[in-house]
C-alpha cells in the first residue's frame, strides 16, 4: 500500500471539513492567490486529480484529455474558464461533493497500485508513488489560500515530510527551470516537524544552511508565503538564491508572492 495515497486523503478531508460549513455566498469570495475564488480552487484541484487518476489507468486517454484542455484561452479569458467548462458549471457545494467522492475513490486506486510504475503527465513521467505525493503537495498548497481567506490556521501533521521532500528533490529544477546554474553546494536542511522531531538533510553546514520550521518551508517551496514572511533561518548565498524563488510545483517559472501578501486575514 502507498502510504502517501492516504496522506493525500486525510489533506483532502482536512479541506473538506473547512469547507463544508460555509454558505452559498462564500463560495465567490476571492483568495490572495491570483484572485482565484473557493470555486476556483476546488475546480482545479478536482481537474488535476481526475487528470492524474486518468494517468493512473489509461496513458493514451491522459493524452487525450491533455490536448483538449490545452488550448490557450481565448483573449480576455483565464485558463480556468476551460477547467469551469469542462465541469459543465457545476460549483458551490455540488462541486465540493463531486470534488470529495472522487479523492477518495482515487486515492484507494493508487493506495493498491505499483508505487514504480511510470504514468504520464503534462510535464515529465513520473512514478505513481511522485503522482500521489504532487497531489498531496498541491492540496495543502491550494488549500492554504482558503484557510488564509477564513482567518483559519491549518493545524498540520507530519504528513507534510512529503512536501519537504518534493521541496528538497526540486532544488536543482528550481535554477533549471529558469534557465540558471544549478548551484553545486546544496544547503544542509535542519527543520522542525509539527510533531517536534527533528528532520535532516546533508552534512551540517553553519555557512549554507536551512532551518527552522517545516511547515514554513514548505510555504516557500510550493510559493504559498515569500521567504520575508516566515521565520526561516537561512544562511549563504545558495541558500538564499534557493528560498527566492523556490519552486516545487511543475510548469514554466512562477515567482513567489510579493512579500507580505499572503497571510491568515
Amino acid at each position: 500500500m502507498i502510504e502517501q495515497a492516504q496522506d493525500f486523503r486525510d489533506e483532502a478531508d482536512a479541506l473538506f471539513a473547512l469547507i463544508d460549513p460555509l454558505d452559498e455566498r462564500d463560495w465567490e469570495r476571492k483568495t490572495q492567490f491570483k484572485d482565484w475564488t473557493i470555486n476556483d480552487v476546488i475546480a482545479h484541484l478536482h481537474f488535476a486529480d481526475y487528470a492524474a487518476d486518468l494517468s493512473l489507468k489509461d496513458s493514451a486517454a491522459f493524452k487525450d484529455f491533455a490536448r483538449s484542455m490545452m488550448v490557450p484561452p481565448k483573449p480576455g479569458a483565464r485558463r480556468l474558464d476551460a477547467t469551469h467548462d469542462w465541469l459543465g458549471g457545476v460549483r458551490n457545494r455540488a462541486l465540493l461533493n463531486r470534488w470529495r467522492e472522487f479523492y477518495r475513490a482515487m486515492a484507494d486506486r493508487f493506495a493498491a497500485a505499483d508505487p514504480r510504475q511510470r504514468v504520464v503527465w503534462f510535464g515529465p513521467d513520473m512514478s505513481v508513488r511522485s503522482s500521489i505525493t504532487a497531489r498531496l503537495m498541491e492540496t495543502w498548497a491550494h488549500g492554504q489560500a482558503i484557510y488564509d481567506l477564513l482567518g483559519r490556521r491549518r493545524v498540520d501533521t507530519d504528513r507534510i515530510k512529503n512536501i519537504v521532500v518534493i521541496g528538497i528533490n526540486t532544488f536543482g529544477w528550481t535554477f533549471t527551470n529558469r534557465g540558471l546554474p544549478v548551484p553545486a553546494n546544496r544547503p544542509s536542511i535542519r527543520l522542525t516537524a509539527p510533531s517536534g522531531a527533528l528532520w535532516e538533510w546533508g552534512d551540517a553546514d553553519p555557512a549554507n544552511a536551512i532551518e527552522g520550521s517545516a511547515v514554513e518551508f514548505c510555504q516557500v517551496v510550493a510559493q504559498t508565503r515569500n521567504i520575508a514572511d516566515v521565520g526561516l533561518h537561512v544562511v549563504g548565498a545558495t541558500a538564499r538564491s534557493w528560498m527566492a524563488i523556490a519552486q516545487c510545483f511543475a510548469g514554466p517559472p512562477e515567482n513567489p508572492p510579493a512579500p507580505g501578501t499572503r497571510f491568515v486575514q
